[in-house]
This record gives C-alpha cells, sequence and structure tokens, in this order.
C-alpha cells in the first residue's frame, strides 16, 4: 500500500512536470508571436523651436532607416540646418552645405576617411519597390533626392537612386508625392514645430514669382535661392533610441555623376 502511494505521487510530480515544461514552452512561443519589435524613435532638436519626435518604420524601408539612424549615431546632423521651408508644403533639412547641393560621404557614414560620396536606392513604388505604403500626409519624414529627369527622361533610376542625407518632414498632406518619394516615419510630438519652421520668413517664395521672371537677386547681386529661409533653423542634435536592435550599417551605391553626363552628351553631339 506505501509502495503504491509513492509510485502515485511520483507520478503526479512527473505530470506536474511536464504541464509546467508544456506550459513555459508555450508561453515563451506565444511571446515570441505576439511581442511585436518596437519601432525606433528618431528626437531632433530645432534651436530655438523645440523638439520634433519621429517614428521610423524599418519594416517599411529598412535601407532608408538604416541610413539615417548611422547618420544620426555619427552626430552627421548636428549643426546643420532646414535649408528650404514652404508652408502647406514640407520642411527640408540635413544638407551639409546648408543649401540643398550637400551629399554624404562614406566618411561621414563609416568614419573610414573616405571622402567619395555616397547614394542610397529609393525604397519607394516608383522604383519597384512595392513594400513601402506610406502617402505623402501631414508628418511624415521622407528623403529628398535629385530630379535629372529635365536632362532627360530616360535618367528616372539615377533620380530614384540619389538620395543620401537630405530629409524633408511633410507640413500638409501632398498626394502628387506619393509613390515617388521614400517615406520612412511620422512625426508623433512637435508637429507645432513644423509648423512654426514651415512659416519662417524666406529670402522670396517660389510660388510668387511669376512666370518667366528672373530670381531676385541681393545687394551684392548674387542671386537668391526660393524658398531659403533667412535666418534658418538650427538642428542642435537628432538622436535615435532603437530599444536595443543593431540596424548595422546601409547598402549604398555610386551617385549618378551627372557633369560626366553632360560632357559626354555635348560631347558625342560635338563630334556628329
Amino acid at each position: 500500500m506505501k509502495k503504491e502511494l509513492v509510485i502515485k505521487i511520483i507520478m503526479i510530480i512527473a505530470i506536474i512536470l511536464v504541464i509546467t515544461g508544456i506550459c513555459f514552452v508555450s508561453y515563451g512561443i506565444i511571446k515570441k508571436l505576439t511581442n511585436k519589435a518596437q519601432n525606433p524613435i528618431a528626437t531632433i532638436e530645432v534651436e530655438g523651436y523645440g523638439t520634433i519626435k519621429v517614428e521610423l518604420y524599418p519594416n517599411q524601408a529598412p535601407n532608408t532607416v538604416t541610413n539615417f539612424i548611422a547618420l544620426a549615431n555619427r552626430g552627421f546632423y548636428d549643426g546643420l540646418t532646414f535649408h528650404r521651408t514652404i508652408p502647406g508644403f514640407m520642411i527640408q533639412g540635413g544638407d551639409k552645405n546648408g543649401d540643398g547641393t550637400g551629399s554624404p560621404t562614406l566618411d561621414d557614414l563609416l568614419g573610414n576617411g573616405d571622402t567619395s560620396d555616397y547614394s542610397i536606392e529609393g525604397e519607394m513604388i516608383a522604383n519597384n519597390y512595392t513594400k513601402n505604403k506610406i502617402k505623402m500626409q501631414e508628418g511624415v519624414i521622407a528623403m529628398a533626392r535629385s530630379d535629372y529627369t529635365g536632362i532627360s527622361s530616360s535618367l528616372t533610376e539615377e533620380s530614384y537612386n540619389s538620395a543620401g542625407s537630405q530629409f524633408f518632414i511633410m507640413h500638409k498632406d501632398n498626394t502628387s508625392l506619393n509613390g515617388l518619394y521614400t517615406g520612412f516615419g511620422k512625426v508623433i510630438e512637435g508637429m507645432e514645430v513644423v509648423d512654426a519652421i514651415a512659416n519662417v520668413e524666406v529670402t522670396y517664395r517660389s510660388s510668387e514669382l511669376e512666370e518667366g521672371a528672373e530670381a531676385p537677386k541681393d545687394e551684392e547681386g548674387n542671386t537668391l535661392t526660393a524658398d531659403m529661409p533667412i535666418n534658418k533653423p538650427v538642428i542642435n542634435k537628432i538622436t535615435v533610441e532603437t530599444f536595443g536592435v543593431d540596424y548595422g550599417m546601409p547598402d549604398t551605391v555610386e551617385p549618378f555623376n551627372y557633369y560626366n553626363y553632360l560632357m559626354q552628351l555635348y560631347g558625342s553631339g560635338l563630334r556628329e
């Protein structure tokens, strides 16, 4: 009788251990399936204006997010400006030249001493990338890029793959940009800061220039740049909270050299 009781107790303990083990494994599986990774959050501190917080979307534009995080982590954006502001449209920044002409170098990205410019491929529908469904709505952050189609309509791929460090934040919705630019996040705090920057005083508004009219000049005879703030808002710092995820380094491409293209184009024309 005593022996049978011991056997029963051992069996009960064994059953409890098995059930406990099953529950532990099941909990781990369920937690893994239901635990959604936290998207990275970028904090953009603008001197005299306040802070903009942006949730980034690596599931829709992974390489673009990686590039932005890598540049931010190296302090690339610290001290740069918003050099183009258009109320009702967007604010643009992230150019080390401060006028829309600058490109990042591999040294800016990797700290390897390589001063070669680089670009990243556009992750948008127009570039045959279908995973990105972000629309150009108020608060969306997207990559600025060049447009070489004015030189030749065949240069669409070169245009789509020309983004580097410059980004813009939508002040209002603009459906005409949907699918043509890489959106990679959205403002979650600080739209009032975006609004204030969008409405700063500029040299002149492109929308106010009559068709065919020449751009105005300053007192020294230099042509003024449309939509450029007279006092450019300064980005004190951009930091990104990745919640422990290492996003590594982005895939880069060699940027299109439009100067060489033009020389080859005109050179072939002269030889004909």
